[in-house]
């Protein structure tokens, strides 16, 4: 009767598995050796990632107010932080199978047997301890895989903190660009309803024909069309740009900046870069990281043609009553092993096998376009740095002498050999002259954020 009991227990508590959950349980020492503990106490990590100091070089409180506020509050990099957890988790529960399992239970039993009058009852406890001997260290290189896409994570998520920091930059610099060009375009519209004006009266005495006084309020009307688009911009950009920063676009109206005559832009042009710097680059980095992981995947499907070796514990207490539940008597134990081959799968391990292969050098090739896209990019982004700065030098020349020939001018007009409509056009000039050095001005800054971007936020690290 005993017997009976027992198996019916027995089958009826295996399925009663009660795991105990320890709040903050040391891990064991193989687990940390192989994953950092992704617990940090301060931001500090997140402004290096941005590598701050550099952004000290536009000399601009503001923006670097921005750029710490967009570190702490905007919604995309707090998501890649979360995502770095999410692997982290992932690494500790592949991590799991390389380590012994144990369940336990309790169960009360009552019944009674054909041909009985009592009926009987029970208390038993059920323990179950599994292994996988991991010989060939296979769950090992699983762990090692995952252990991959972790740290590909973290790339990521440094990846995502220079995307954003360069945004904001970009951003601010082009709000800057377009109060300048707004203020500007304002100045021209003025200047054009003079002209209008002037046109009008000179119409009525038979000075202008009417084609050039309708010229004229064309060129107004231009002007008054292109100075509601710059407006219109300058508001989707101030939205965008609290977006970014984590706060509301309703706060775009509240969005301090400097003007763009008081930026004081002090970066100096690398005249190279060595190609090692993309090796900094958190794209690089994670390329060469997935190409180390399709490597252990290889490595992990040729294993699963080899057996696997299981050994399995068990122990149960089961007594009529609780107070004789755990003596000797009323013990089981018994330990077992097994070896498991695989004899015929349908052909899924060698397509599996082929499977990871083909993946390995489609990943292979990728870390080769990554390595030809970064050098491109930064190649790119040194260019476009020198020659922009040559091309606003040229056009602060051409302003200067515009400037010059206006005030050529204004002596004319004083002297009374040219008239003030003569006077008002060329002012027009030098402001439309005026509004083409902001906008490279500003191209010149964000050409640096480029080469800040396209090398990992180290645009100086390598530089002779």
């Amino acid at each position: 009767m005993k017997k009976i009991i027992t198996i019916a227990l027995l089958t009826s508590i295996i399925s009663l598995n009660i795991m105990p959950v320890l709040a903050d349980s040391p891990q064991p020492k193989q687990f940390k050796s192989m994953v950092t503990k992704n617990k940090k106490t301060s931001n500090d990590y997140k402004f290096a990632y941005i590598n701050m100091n550099w952004w000290d070089n536009f000399n601009d409180d503001l923006l670097n107010s921005y750029i710490e506020k967009a570190v702490l509050n905007n919604y995309d990099l707090k998501m890649a932080t979360i995502n770095v957890e999410e692997y982290y988790q992932q690494v500790k529960s592949q991590f799991a199978s390389e380590l012994p399992s144990a369940t336990a239970g309790f169960g009360p039993s009552l019944m009674k047997m054909p041909g009985m009058t009592k009926t009987q009852s029970g208390f038993g406890i059920p323990m179950i301890v599994q292994y996988e001997a991991d010989i060939f260290l296979k769950n090992h290189d699983k762990t090692k895989s995952v252990k991959k896409l972790y740290e590909g994570s973290k790339t990521d998520e440094r990846s995502a903190y220079i995307a954003i920091a360069s945004a904001v930059g970009t951003n601010y610099f082009n709000i800057v660009k377009l109060d300048k060009m707004i203020s500007l375009q304002e100045d021209i519209v003025k200047a054009r309803q003079n002209i209008y004006d002037l046109m009008l009266l000179r119409n009525k005495e038979g000075l202008t024909s009417t084609a050039d006084t309708i010229k004229a309020n064309k060129a107004l009307v231009q002007g008054q069309t292109d100075l509601l688009e710059l407006k219109k911009q300058r508001e989707q950009m101030l939205h965008q740009f609290c977006v970014l920063i984590g706060e509301s676009p309703e706060n775009a109206s509240n969005i301090a900046r400097n003007s763009l005559d008081n930026l004081n832009y002090q970066l100096s042009i690398p005249q190279q870069i060595p190609s090692e710097i993309i090796t900094h680059r958190p794209d690089y980095i994670k390329a060469e990281l997935m190409v180390e992981k399709a490597g252990i995947d290889v490595r992990v499907a040729r294993k699963e043609f080899l057996p696997s070796i299981n050994i399995i514990g068990g122990g149960l207490f089961n007594a009529g009553d609780i107070g004789s539940l755990f003596t000797t008597k009323n013990m089981l134990l018994g330990v077992a092993g097994g070896l498991m081959a695989p004899l015929f799968q349908g052909g899924s391990l060698k397509a599996n096998l082929r499977l990871k292969k083909a993946t390995y050098e489609r990943v292979l090739q990728n870390y080769y376009k990554t390595n030809l896209t970064a050098i491109q990019e930064v190649n790119d982004a040194l260019v476009a740095s020198r020659l922009d700065k040559d091309k606003m030098e040229q056009t602060e020349k051409q302003y200067n002498l515009e400037k010059s020939d206006y005030g050529y001018n204004e002596q004319k007009f004083n002297q009374g050999t040219i008239s003030k409509l003569d006077l008002i056009q060329y002012q027009e000039n030098l402001l439309t002259i005026e509004k083409l050095v902001a906008q490279q001005k500003v191209e010149c800054m964000t050409d640096a954020i480029s080469l800040y971007k396209a090398t990992g936020s180290r645009p100086y690290d390598y530089v002779n």
